[in-house]
């Protein structure tokens, strides 16, 4: 299936820095209509009725998060779009920040209309303060067309920390404080930041909604899977011919992307939704990328075969305790123990138990963790474990003997 470009249509073809060319192509005619044509509970109930779901990777229903926000009685709400897209091997919303920065600001102007927000921020990853520039000047030159009217959007910059991409640390990190995850309940849609009902969604989120309204959810409903609606932007890299952006229907095959579309030879396996995403062996190639499957961020990571299993399971480890906030238990002790576990079968000193130990350190993390990093973070081990168990016992055994021979010495 080739692409379907719709969140990524005008990418390349207006200039990112003049309105007038996103207005030519089009441009806040949605919000228009919603503004016009629609009452705010109209636009909730087309955003639900769509089943769009959040594209930052959990995949909860877009318009239900919606309509409980829009339901509670403040005297203030909040909406944050989330463009930290600091998952290892995302940049797709980079893609439309660079691109279209104006579809962004058109779904961001018809998500307050339709919740009843008058504040929003956009958290911008640190590592892409070059964009800082673009993004304001989106905005400044919309605020002139009178498309914010009585809207403030403020940019509010990441530190540099991977935790923050989770909504409850990023909500910590713009009222101050140190991004850590929260307990849960209470969750943002009824009190988030300051306290007051927030709706946080990432840019490829909010960049669907102008598409939506404009079309239709019905048209919306016509695209994808049962539970899976609309296309999904992908950022391709590692072992490929053609690494980049890709936007796909959700329901295709992986193999249609990464092989047809990125010229992928001899897999081996591919990551699908950054470092806690799933790891799909080169003889399921033909899986659909769905949220019924696999999906994730959108971040695809291709390895062909010359690559080792146990040193990209390390590897990742490494990174994922390294970016634990630390809070909760299991998190932070469970990443270093699994990346002491993981150190020596990669390094060639693993024992039998270390996979008992390995499965058992998996449920707990998974279980017990507070946030998405520590309940995802064995994911990647436990399905190298199941695909690719033979390289752990090889590690294993190779380690065993050398100690035996090392013991005669």
């Amino acid at each position: 299936m080739p692409e379907k470009r719709i969140l990524s249509k005008n990418c390349g073809q207006i200039d990112p820095q003049n309105i007038d060319t996103y207005l030519a192509a089009g441009g806040f005619n949605a919000w228009q209509k919603a503004l016009n044509e629609m009452t705010p509970a109209q636009v909730v109930d087309e955003v639900k009725v769509s089943k769009l779901r959040g594209r930052g990777g959990a995949g909860f229903p877009c318009g239900l998060k919606w309509e409980l926000t829009a339901k509670e009685k403040a005297d203030e709400k909040f909406l944050i779009c989330n463009a930290d897209e600091g998952e290892v091997g995302a940049f797709k919303d980079r893609y439309l920040l660079q691109n279209d920065p104006f579809v962004l600001v058109e779904g961001i102007a018809i998500a307050a209309h339709a919740i009843g927000a008058q504040k929003c921020y956009i958290y911008l990853r640190q590592e892409y303060h070059y964009l800082l520039d673009c993004l304001n000047n989106a905005l400044d030159q919309a605020r002139q067309r009178g498309f914010l009217e009585n809207l403030q959007i403020d940019v509010h910059e990441g530190a540099g920390a991977y935790i923050c991409g989770e909504e409850s640390a990023l909500m910590d990190s713009i009222e101050g404080k140190r991004g850590e995850a929260r307990y849960r309940p209470p969750f943002p849609p009824s009190k988030g930041l300051w306290g007051q009902p927030t709706i946080i969604n990432n840019v490829e989120t909010l960049a669907n909604i102008p598409h939506i309204i404009l079309n239709g959810s019905q048209w919306y409903q016509g695209l994808g899977t049962a539970e899976s609606k609309g296309t999904k932007l992908f950022s391709v890299s590692g072992d490929v011919a053609r690494p980049g952006v890709y936007e796909m229907v959700l329901g295709s095959s992986l193999e249609e992307l990464v092989v047809d579309i990125c010229g992928a030879e001899r897999i081996k396996m591919v990551q699908v939704g950054g470092s806690t995403g799933g790891v799909i062996p080169g003889s399921m190639i033909s899986t659909p990328l769905a949220y019924e499957t696999v999906l994730g961020s959108g971040a695809v990571m291709v390895f062909d075969e010359s690559r080792q299993v146990l040193d990209f399971v390390h590897r990742t480890m490494v990174f994922l305790a390294d970016e634990s906030c630390g809070k909760c238990t299991p998190c932070r002790e469970g990443t270093e123990a699994m990346l002491e576990i993981l150190g020596r079968l990669a390094h060639g000193d693993g024992r039998q138990e270390d996979m008992q130990a390995l499965d058992e350190l998996s449920e707990t993390m998974m279980l017990a963790s507070l946030c998405g990093l520590g309940q995802a973070a064995a994911v990647p081990v436990l399905d190298t474990l199941k695909y690719f168990r033979d390289e752990y016992e090889t590690r294993i055994q190779q380690s065993v003997f050398l100690r035996s021979m090392r013991g005669r010495l």
